[in-house]
């Protein structure tokens, strides 16, 4: 007898025409994303054929790393539009920003406004050492500010692995959680891609971005998806149309 296996998906088969992404590091010489206009070019155009329609750019803001103003993400967006009009892309593109939650972070969402995902979500991160030691006054602090927290890439963070409480605690704490996709094909690690199957299978995910640094990354999009039950991943992938504009 004969048991039929079906074949698990390619993670590009996974989005919709119409997908929004809200992460991704497309602006060039701003971080650790697009080098050069040219890497801003391939990039964007491979997240249109992967079925992206609208991009929401979010380049780094670390204290001593990359230490970029508002106004230069805004200016850096403005002219990296204008550059791919040139180039015939025309796509909605915008750009908010990933902050670290650390001190420099504190200051600015307590005296001035953030660089939004819409409305008042706003994308933030830790670091992958450990978390913040005042963490939990960081996420209080931010909401009383008017903010909704969207944490980036739960997954990746290790020191989280062996202690699956700490998710439910920041889920508690208002925080909402964003998967990086390429998590599920397995491109950061087997650990990673079984913690992002809990979450999903936990339904504590929100929204999902592509966390686009370069070419690596978009060739991962031709990767299987690694999960068992792929509906969970389907209905997290849809409410990224939240942030249509």
């Amino acid at each position: 007898m004969f048991t039929l296996f079906k074949s698990k998906p390619v993670l590009k088969d996974l989005i919709p025409d119409n997908h929004v992404d809200i992460h991704s590091h497309l602006l060039p010489g701003i971080d650790d994303g697009a080098k050069t206009f040219e890497d801003s070019l391939r990039l964007t155009k491979a997240l249109q054929n992967i079925g992206i329609t609208q991009i929401i750019t979010t380049p780094h803001i670390i204290q001593y790393i990359w230490e970029n103003t508002h106004e230069q993400i805004i200016a850096n967006k403005n002219n990296t539009v204008l550059e791919l009009r040139k180039k015939g892309i025309d796509m909605p593109f915008q750009a908010a920003a990933e902050y670290l939650m650390d001190d420099q972070f504190i200051r600015l969402f307590q005296s001035d406004d953030l660089l939004t995902l819409k409305d008042n979500y706003v994308l933030v991160e830790m670091s992958y050492i450990n978390a913040p030691i005042e963490l939990y006054s960081i996420l209080f602090d931010l909401q009383i500010a008017g903010y909704i927290p969207i944490l980036a890439h739960p997954e990746r963070y290790l020191f989280y692995h062996n202690n699956f409480n700490e998710y439910e605690k920041l889920k508690k704490a208002g925080c909402l959680f964003q998967l990086n996709l390429l998590a599920v094909v397995g491109y950061y690690g087997e650990n990673i891609a079984k913690i992002a199957e809990q979450l999903l299978q936990k339904g504590m995910y929100d929204f999902v971005g592509s966390d686009i640094h370069h070419d690596n990354h978009i060739a991962a999009f031709e990767l299987k998806v690694k999960l068992k039950d792929i509906n969970p991943l389907k209905e997290v992938i849809a409410n990224n149309q939240f942030f249509k504009f």
